[in-house]
């Protein structure tokens, strides 16, 4: 066996990975590796960085190894207050935590534990919660050596995610009040440091509280994704001066290829991160704002009406997401739990698909399969997206929007800013102000609109209409003045788009992308005589016609014309 492969040969088939640690780290313990001939086997050895002893070396004991020299050598701990499989009572029966850091003034007392030995999330947190009820340690740490999770045992029946844990000279308090800007948000950001998915976050936030917290997920969720993303916004000034200083920077030292990097996160897309984060690094945020969106050590009570206030100003900059006298119906302790787990999450101009596939989770999670209404999957989108080709200038539409998959790929495809952290420039907000989604469920409107938020335009073209019933628009495009308020200045620029004035049948479109709906049958008679397809071949109405069947009317694209329905 040649000794570069020891490591991964030894991880081959498990479930834990390195990703979490640097190539310097992997290579100091890579350097450490002996074999032994065990049973007439050659078989990896390691002497122990705590317990000064000769370790077979097994998946589980490489990241402890590894994690246990982080401790070390970047948090400081000394290696006398770590212990490896510390023995934890349970009544008559004991089991055995992987490492123990004790508090520095009582050497008997647990105070940060790490569980390595479940190498999944949900079963590994539920491990660490029963070693830190029953030591009483206030922090835990869980890994499998490619995604992390630091936690604070707020109370025995809730963890509460925390940003990092202290370092030898640092108190728990320190670390929840630090001073935080969006400086710290990128370095820190957890779906690139932690890999986690922000689906991941949501189902843990789930298996912690929601799940018994008596509300809607989807909205509760919704509404902070929603005000998380304004406490960035409020950043923006911070924003341009972050994107100035690193435009100074040679754009190979932040744009090298992400296949090169172990810890290159997917959702750059061929940005380093490491070299990114460096970047930032050396950028002073004396003058930054501060984050709102944080539990900084405050009451629950306290936090709720902080967050409270920046939700309702939130509604006031983006209106018509929410209705006005919308608010969290979450507890004040559930709302703590869950603005802990995403406070350090970034969301603006991040990876569109990693806060899609949460909203697809969510929406699918409230019974939209039920209406035949389902997300359309993202590589089929991009395929669809790259054979029709849309070109600046013209004018796309997809009349069954749902999440507004193929619009947005669509502006992704015009501007070239897919997966990047620069926002859409001017020259580039006249071409996606061409591009169009209409869908008749206000859940997926709502979070189309805020995608296009993520995504950067601040504006949208996102409607929420009924595309088969285009004859009874204007109940809603002349006569509802919170629709107008809301939907009016998207309308206004289709309406510009008109085949015949006044008329909402036909509009002049190049493109058209749809996944429409599969599921139900249109009966009602005045929208079936719409429709040539509502009647029978001897000329008699049908009764009824499958919603899908009425999506068929497709646009001439020879003469750019698009006929809705």
């Amino acid at each position: 066996m040649k000794q570069p492969d020891i490591i991964q040969t030894i991880l081959k088939d498990s479930n834990y990975h390195l990703a979490l640690f640097t190539k310097d780290e992997i290579e100091a313990l890579r350097g450490k590796i002996f074999t032994k001939t065990t049973r007439g086997k050659e078989t990896p050895f390691v002497n122990c960085i705590v317990r000064d002893k000769d370790i077979q070396l097994k998946p589980e004991e490489i990241v402890r190894q590894l994690y246990a020299a982080r401790l070390i050598n970047q948090y400081s701990y000394p290696k006398k207050r770590l212990a490896f499989e510390y023995s934890v009572n349970f009544g008559r029966e004991k089991k055995s935590a992987d490492i123990i850091i004790f508090d520095k003034d009582r050497s008997d007392t647990a105070y940060i534990i790490v569980e390595l030995k479940k190498p999944k999330l949900i079963d590994g947190k539920n491990q660490l919660r029963s070693y830190c009820n029953a030591t009483g340690a206030p922090i835990g740490i869980w890994t499998n050596g490619e995604k992390i999770s630091h936690y604070h045992r707020k109370d025995p029946n809730y963890f509460e995610d925390i940003t990092d844990i202290p370092k030898v000279n640092q108190s728990l308090k320190d670390i929840l009040s630090e001073r935080f800007t969006l400086k710290n948000l990128i370095i820190k950001d957890k779906i690139a440091n932690e890999r986690k998915s922000l689906k991941d976050i949501i189902l843990e936030m789930e298996d912690e509280v929601l799940a018994n917290a008596g509300v809607d997920v989807f909205e509760e969720v919704f509404k902070l994704i929603f005000t998380k993303l304004y406490d960035e916004f409020l950043s923006q000034q911070d924003k341009g001066i972050i994107n100035y200083f690193l435009r100074q920077v040679t754009k190979t030292a932040v744009h090298e290829p992400a296949a090169e990097y172990n810890n290159a996160p997917g959702y750059l897309d061929g940005q380093n991160y490491d070299a990114l984060k460096a970047a930032v690094s050396g950028i002073s945020d004396d003058g930054f704002r501060m984050m709102e969106f944080r539990n900084t050590g405050q009451t629950d009570t306290e936090l709720k009406n902080k967050i409270i206030d920046l939700f309702n100003r939130a509604k006031n900059q983006w209106p018509g997401v929410f209705p006005e006298g919308s608010t969290f119906e979450l507890s004040d302790s559930h709302l703590s739990v869950c603005v802990s787990s995403l406070q350090d999450v970034k969301l603006f101009n991040s990876n569109l698909l990693v806060v899609d596939e949460a909203f697809e989770y969510l929406v699918n999670k409230s019974a939209k399969g039920e209406k035949g209404q389902y997300f359309t999957p993202r590589h089929v989108i991009d395929m669809c997206v790259q054979m029709l080709n849309p070109k600046r200038g013209e004018y796309m539409i997809d009349t069954a929007s749902g999440s507004c998959g193929f619009p947005v790929h669509t502006i992704f495809k015009l501007t070239g800013h897919l997966f990047t952290n620069e926002e859409i420039p001017e020259e580039d907000k006249r071409h996606v102000l061409k591009v169009f989604g209409i869908d008749f469920d206000e859940k997926s409107v709502r979070v189309a609109r805020t995608l296009n938020l993520i995504a950067g335009d601040g504006e949208t073209n996102v409607l929420h209409l009924n595309t088969l019933d285009f004859d009874r628009w204007s109940d809603k495009t002349e006569k509802d003045p919170k629709w107008i308020n809301t939907y009016g200045k998207g309308f206004e620029r289709l309406e510009k788009l008109r085949a015949e004035k006044g008329e909402n049948k036909q509009f002049n479109f190049d493109i058209l992308m749809a996944n429409p709906p599969f599921a139900g049958d249109i009966k009602e008679s005045r929208i079936l005589h719409q429709y040539e397809l509502g009647f029978k071949a001897n000329g008699k109405a049908q009764t009824k016609v499958g919603r899908d069947i009425l999506f068929i009317k497709t646009p001439n694209l020879n003469t750019h014309l698009f006929e809705v329905g």
